[in-house]
């Protein structure tokens, strides 16, 4: 189910609009799967280019291979949980760093550095907290994130010439609104958890990346709460056991009472009675059939939700 997330959340990204403020070029290396040029710290660097590109991903070359492998390594200590093992997002809420326009256009870790060893609130969404990382391995990860981006160039690269600016509303509200009643209105609501989202989320790629993902409401289901998988167990006793989801396999249940009792149940076969509630489970079944115009129309008319 997490590759279908992931293949879905790829083809938004390859089809999403690009607004450019002058005039485009043939793609550098003729649309080939890297990037090149001489950007800051682009000695000793692989890799052609367009030097004449202005667009960051069109700049950069890779890094050395030792680099990058090392910026992988810190990348899945400090960073994994968070935005993800393909830089989509991952189970701590923590931003799409494919469509992030500060990542896009950091040349050699002058950008993405601050935020690592800074932090950062971002509104409506998890905090990062401050990763003491030296100068080198702050580079390290950012080079181990631009490799990731280098990939995506026969899917989503960005035209030549000057910055881009994401522009995905281009979508229908009318036809969002409608959608939005039809597959998303059990659950919730414009005047409930959804009121303000508009607000809370600013930018529309945010807004896009948290509603996709399944979060972004408050009040009823909001933050991690709505996230939370529970569990009901039912021995044959009948007595039924409730709480949040630890750990289940084929042979063992572990749950933690909402008192902070964890308790254990052996399985054999259908005893005891497993019914597990998992409030995303909605969200992973639309994923498989969201097209890149529902998505456009439900982002369109989030955002009119002020």
């Amino acid at each position: 189910m997490r590759e279908r997330f992931g293949h879905v959340l790829a083809v938004c990204l390859a089809l999403v609009c690009f607004s450019v403020t002058a005039g485009s070029q043939a793609p550098p290396g003729g649309g080939q799967g890297r990037a090149g040029g001489q950007g800051p710290g682009g000695a000793g660097r692989q890799g052609g280019g367009n030097p004449q590109a202005t667009f960051p991903a069109q700049q950069r070359a890779l890094a050395d291979p030792a680099l990058i492998q090392r910026g992988n390594g810190l990348y899945g200590v400090h960073c994994r949980l968070c935005h993800g093992p393909d830089l989509r997002g991952g189970e701590m809420g923590g931003s799409n760093l494919l469509r992030s326009q500060l990542a896009l256009n950091d040349q050699d870790g002058e950008l993405i550095g601050p935020v690592i060893t800074q932090g950062r609130q971002n509104p409506g969404q998890p905090s990062m907290p401050a990763i003491p990382l030296p100068p080198e391995d702050q580079r390290a990860v950012a080079a181990y994130i631009h490799s990731v981006h280098a990939t995506m160039r026969g899917q989503g690269s960005p035209p030549a010439g000057p910055p881009v600016e994401l522009n995905i509303l281009v979508g229908d509200a009318k036809a969002g609104e409608a959608y939005f009643k039809t597959n998303c209105s059990s659950c919730h609501s414009t005047t409930g958890d959804l009121q303000g989202i508009a607000t809370r989320f600013q930018d529309p790629v945010q807004l896009q990346n948290a509603w996709v993902a399944g979060g972004g409401g408050r009040g009823r289901g909001a933050g991690s709460a709505r996230r939370q998988v529970t569990v009901v167990v039912t021995p044959q006793n009948g007595q039924k056991v409730e709480g949040r989801l630890d750990r289940m396999d084929d042979f063992l249940v572990l749950l933690t009472t909402p008192e902070g009792v964890q308790r254990s149940f052996s399985r054999s076969g259908e005893v005891p009675v497993v019914e597990v509630r998992d409030p995303m489970e909605r969200h992973r079944r639309l994923l498989a059939t969201y097209s890149d115009n529902d998505i456009h129309n439900v982002t369109a008319y989030l955002v009119t939700l002020k």
